[in-house]
């Protein structure tokens, strides 16, 4: 045991009562533990011996916390000298106790039996040097049962520094994990929010875009052609002025999951396709199964889907023509959108290679579905699977 026993206790869980008090306390037991008599001696005053002996047990105590084991070792030493010189008192036996309480505090409760066991036996040992009656003597039993008491009294403290010691290291986990836990929410809230403001504006922006550099080309030669994409234009802000406020809405709702807030559906499709066709791009649309088996957050990601996919198609697809096929198959739901695609300008720009992407996968995954992009029959190819609530299929 070495001075560094102490350092490794937490301060917050040392006893409250200063050092100094306590080290009081004890030399003030000590004194009259000096002049106890046996039952039926007269009362005296204790030999120089015995006072010695005892101030140098007394002296050693305070010492305990920096070295208990040594500390241990000299007040049993001096117990054994007490017993051989004829000079033991009880309150050198008490110091024992004192000491072997600090090291017990201080070990694995298996070193402080150890110890203990040790202890005891030495008390045993040394006390019959100076009484000859035997171990089953009163006062060796007596030394002895204050060693085993001040053994027991620092493993039921050691115990207790310990319990608490669990109890504060599971309290910071748990904050910590409720800190951790509230950065996730506001990360996965950030990501729903970006997620929510790119469906809601990344269309129509890319159609006011577009009708915008048409009408500025024609508006010379072809007005009636200008006044046209205008007519889009204001179409399109009107429609992402209202997305926006739908956006807002729930942002200021009490809702926690936006797979369930308020949004269009796969009924208002046919409503997508012609804004796309308005804007110059022709869809084709084929539906296999009953899409009435397809409702909530399922039909709001698939049509975020559809969406993200025909305006990557309109903005970087070939000649301005998309294909979307909806199957509707057992337990899930199949979106398959595909457009022609430039080979030359693919290995530069892509749909994969956008933000949009990105919030399509992290939707799809919301409902534990599955998306692969990238070319195949057809030209550019979004293939999602989602799979559709129990109790929509009964």
């Amino acid at each position: 045991m070495t001075g560094q026993d102490a350092e490794r206790i937490p301060k917050d869980l040392r006893p409250r009562m200063p050092a100094w008090l306590v080290d009081t306390l004890l030399i003030a037991l000590m004194i009259p533990l000096t002049i106890v008599r046996d039952p039926g001696e007269p009362i005296a005053l204790p030999d120089v011996t015995t006072v010695a002996l005892v101030a140098l047990a007394t002296a050693a105590l305070p010492l305990r916390r920096r070295w208990s084991l040594a500390i241990l070792g000299v007040e049993i030493t001096l117990y054994g000298l007490a017993a051989v010189l004829g000079a033991l008192a009880p309150a050198i036996s008490f110091a024992v106790a004192a000491a072997l309480f600090a090291v017990t505090t201080r070990i694995p409760r298996r070193d402080g039996i150890i110890v203990t066991v040790i202890t005891v036996a030495l008390v045993l040992g040394l006390g019959l040097l100076a009484w000859r009656g035997g171990p089953t003597d009163p006062r060796i039993v007596q030394f002895a049962l204050t060693a085993i008491i001040g053994s027991v009294l620092g493993d039921a403290s050691r115990s207790r520094r310990e319990y608490i010691a669990a109890i504060t290291d599971r309290a910071e986990r748990a904050e910590r994990t409720r800190e951790v836990e509230a950065r996730r929410r506001v990360s996965e809230e950030r990501l729903r929010i970006a997620r929510d403001l790119h469906d809601a504006v990344a269309h129509q922006i890319s159609v006011i875009s577009l009708n915008a550099g048409v009408a500025s080309a024609a508006v010379d030669g072809r007005p009636e052609k200008a006044k046209e994409s205008l007519a889009t234009i204001r179409a399109a802000s009107r429609t992402v002025l209202g997305e926006i406020g739908g956006l807002l809405e729930v942002l200021r709702s009490d809702a926690e999951d936006d797979a369930t807030a308020p949004g269009p559906r796969l009924t208002a499709l046919d409503d997508l396709t012609q804004q796309f066709a308005r804007a110059g791009l022709d869809v084709s649309t084929r539906v296999e199964g009953d899409l009435a088996r397809v409702s909530g957050a399922a039909g709001l990601v698939a049509y975020r889907v559809v969406q993200e996919a025909l305006t990557n198609a309109h903005k970087h697809g070939a000649e301005h023509r998309a294909h979307v096929l909806l199957s509707v198959d057992g337990d899930a739901l199949t979106v398959v959108v595909s457009n022609p695609i430039d080979i030359a300008a693919t290995s530069t720009d892509t749909p994969g290679a956008h933000l949009g992407l990105a919030g399509m996968r992290e939707r799809v995954a919301t409902v534990h579905g599955s998306i692969e992009t990238g070319p195949g029959p057809g030209g550019w190819r979004v293939t999602t699977r989602l799979p559709l609530a129990p109790e929509v299929t009964r």
